[in-house]
């Protein structure tokens, strides 16, 4: 299992978000739990310890699909910013709590219904990260 590293901001904001969650149907509830477990198995650091290549709230992420090579561009987002169409995908969706915390160059397992999807993570942009 890879160390999961998290931003600090991130975990705050994401733990308030689920916490305050009431309204969510099952669907979500039970990612909002998921994404929960992942915040508290990582490794929180400040901002400015932050490394660059590391997939956190509002990254930009190119994953290449182990199997097929399919590469995905999508950014992770708050559910209500979520625009599939954009690319832009709820980090309550299970690909969004997927990668959160892995980095550049890891492989990241996704389970879906139909099984289990291997990615590469192909690469991060975090803007406004110098």
């Amino acid at each position: 299992m890879k160390e999961l590293i998290l931003l600090k901001e991130d975990v705050q904001l994401l733990s308030s978000y689920i916490k305050g969650s009431g309204h969510l149907n099952l669907f979500d509830q039970k990612n909002a739990d998921k994404l929960k477990e992942e915040l508290n198995k990582g490794t929180v650091l400040n901002k400015d310890e932050f490394p660059t290549d590391v997939i956190r709230l509002n990254s930009t992420v190119t994953i290449q699909d182990n199997r097929t090579g399919k590469v995905i561009e999508l950014m992770l987002v708050l559910p209500e910013k979520a625009a599939i169409n954009d690319g832009k995908v709820s980090i309550l969706a299970p690909i969004g709590t997927a990668l959160l915390g892995y980095r550049k160059g890891q492989l990241v397992t996704w389970k879906m219904p139909a099984g289990e999807k291997l990615y590469k993570v192909m690469d991060v942009v975090n803007e406004g990260f110098a």
